[in-house]
């Protein structure tokens, strides 16, 4: 048994939004990360890739989500199901957006045209 206790959680800002570490492979040695993301509104993340599957689910607020061109409205208690290497880009609506978030650990993101340049978001890490 593993317990990532409160005080040990880890946030990661962005220009989009705020993450929170609860559980990743640095912490905890979680074979899949999850982490909570809170964004304000107006501020739109960037359009970007995921080059694995991931799972979002909408705790409260609503977002604008478009995946490889297709939008959906999202509000609380809304989940989200994202491909992997989609095309994605999420819009926080008027009141913001907090969500829950898995995937398998070593996803890396990128950007379009950028495809040798895969990071690993180090709230997944």
């Amino acid at each position: 048994m593993r317990i990532v206790r409160s005080t040990e959680s880890r946030r990661s800002e962005t220009p989009a939004g705020v993450m929170t570490t609860f559980a990743s492979p640095d912490l905890g040695g979680a074979a899949a990360p999850i982490w909570k993301v809170e964004a304000v509104a107006g501020t739109a993340g960037p359009l970007h890739y995921i080059d694995a599957e991931q799972v979002w689910a909408i705790l409260d607020g609503a977002v604008a989500v478009t995946v490889e061109g297709e939008s959906a409205e999202l509000g609380a208690g809304d989940t989200i199901v994202i491909a992997a290497d989609a095309a994605r880009q999420f819009t926080p609506g008027p009141d913001g957006f907090t969500a829950i978030c898995t995937g398998p650990a070593g996803m890396r993101a990128y950007m379009p045209g950028k495809e040798d340049a895969k990071i690993i978001p180090p709230w997944t890490a």
